[in-house]
């Protein structure tokens, strides 16, 4: 028999007693027509199948020719060459040890096309049993659903299965922001010490730890009262730079899990290392060829590169600091690295956000205040300003939140705003027979 026409699909029975059928989906990636394959034992079944595959080519919906990738395939192609291209190097990094610790164990081994939305559900189901939170699992499932949503436009499947879950809920996390009175302790803590000013700057204007590492001279006008934040210092993730990752971290591979009652790592933070993975790539940062990471400078995204006023007072703290820095410039003489930063170590250098993490923490203890993020005192400089009348979309623009729903979350019920508005209704309902 004769092969059908373009678009036109053919069925018969074989010599070996099976009906075929045969339809034509479009062209292969080499421009010769691809026409896909289906059998069965009666003649009415065949038809089903062949109209399925109709159906699918006429909605877009059907796959490309060959194997379709693995998930531990697809991931890697994905993260690896699409998403590192559109992604800060932390989100990336962040991105891929999700997809490490969770995504390839339990499902990189499911050729794509295949991947069930029950398997989803297990998988999130089993990161909660273990103790993770909803927001990790959340985290994890919106990694995938994008990975599958570039897939699901490259014709590599025909559906996107995480649609298809619903996403783990998670609250929003909890905010801890300061009273007036714990900031002005704060603030008084840092008087005498080194950078001191970088305490006002962070509780006045709310900026991002990042924002502030990163803040330099050029993009401060103390006469107009503004600051440009223009860009932001983060601490990245090394990658490797030879040939093979796995055969360059070996004598850093960890085979086995930790005794119980480990001494190496206890007085670590974060406990005992993991097993490393088959095949593990990691130790990035001991590679002699090592790029890409360390302390970087990048521009913030959307509406976090913004213009910010300076309140009077904090100019007069920024002049003062100016000048102590002056003369810091001129003890270290030819050992000053100029890199134009507001806030800087004694040779000009940046400020590891780690240390900046530890002199935080040292302040709190001396204010006795409490135990708090960094991030914290950006929570602490939006609500004390929704506190003091301002507007929300004024405050959004200040703090550069994208989504006013993320404004919002520094109201609260007990804030100075809420009391004040109780006291209102009271005047107004009952005020007349007081």
């Amino acid at each position: 028999m004769g092969r059908a026409p373009n678009l036109h699909s053919s069925v018969y029975l074989g010599s070996d007693g099976w009906w075929h059928g045969r339809v034509w989906v479009g062209y292969r990636d080499d421009g010769r027509p691809d026409r896909r394959h289906v059998r069965a034992r009666s003649k009415a079944e065949v038809r089903k199948k062949v109209r399925r595959l109709e159906r699918d080519r006429d909605r877009g919906t059907i796959s490309k020719a060959g194997r379709a990738p693995t998930v531990r395939e697809w991931m890697t192609v994905y993260l690896d060459d699409i998403a590192a291209r559109e992604l800060a190097p932390k989100t990336h990094y962040d991105y891929w040890s999700k997809t490490r610790t969770w995504i390839l164990p339990h499902l990189g081994g499911v050729r794509l096309d295949r991947l069930q939305p029950e398997q989803l559900d297990r998988l999130y189901t089993r990161m909660i049993d273990v103790g993770k939170a909803p927001s990790h699992a959340l985290k994890v499932h919106r990694i995938l659903s994008r990975a599958l949503e570039v897939a699901l436009r490259r014709g590599k499947v025909s559906r996107n299965v995480a649609r298809l879950v619903d996403a783990p809920s998670a609250r929003p996390p909890a905010m801890k922001a300061f009273t007036e009175d714990e900031a002005r302790r704060i603030l008084r803590a840092s008087r005498g010490r080194r950078n001191a000013a970088r305490w006002s700057v962070g509780l006045a204007l709310g900026l991002r730890q990042g924002e502030v590492l990163g803040l330099r001279w050029s993009y401060l006008d103390l006469g107009q009262r503004t600051v440009k934040v223009f860009w932001q210092l983060q601490r990245t993730a090394w990658r490797h730079g030879c040939e093979d990752p796995h055969a360059c971290g070996a004598r850093l591979h960890k085979t086995r899990p930790c005794p119980s009652g480990c001494a190496v790592h206890a007085e670590a933070k974060r406990g005992c290392p993991p097993v490393c993975p088959k095949g593990c790539t990691r130790h990035a940062s001991r590679c002699p060829q090592r790029r890409n990471g360390g302390l970087l400078f990048r521009e913030p995204k959307g509406k976090s590169r913004r213009t910010v006023p300076l309140p009077p007072e904090l100019v007069e703290v920024l002049q003062a600091h100016r000048s102590w820095q002056e003369r810091e410039r001129v003890t270290a003489s030819n050992l000053w690295e100029d890199h134009d930063l507001v806030f800087a170590q004694p040779n000009g250098r940046p400020i590891d956000p780690r240390d900046d993490w530890e002199e935080w923490k040292t302040l709190l203890k001396m204010a006795g205040v409490g135990d708090a993020r960094v991030h914290d005192g950006r929570h602490t400089a939006g609500t004390l300003l929704l506190e003091q009348g301002v507007d929300i979309r004024v405050v959004q623009e200040i703090l550069g939140h994208s989504d006013l729903r993320v404004t919002q979350g520094y109201t609260h019920v007990g804030s100075v705003l809420a009391q004040d508005a109780a006291a209102r209704i009271g005047r107004a309902l009952f005020g007349g027979a007081q």
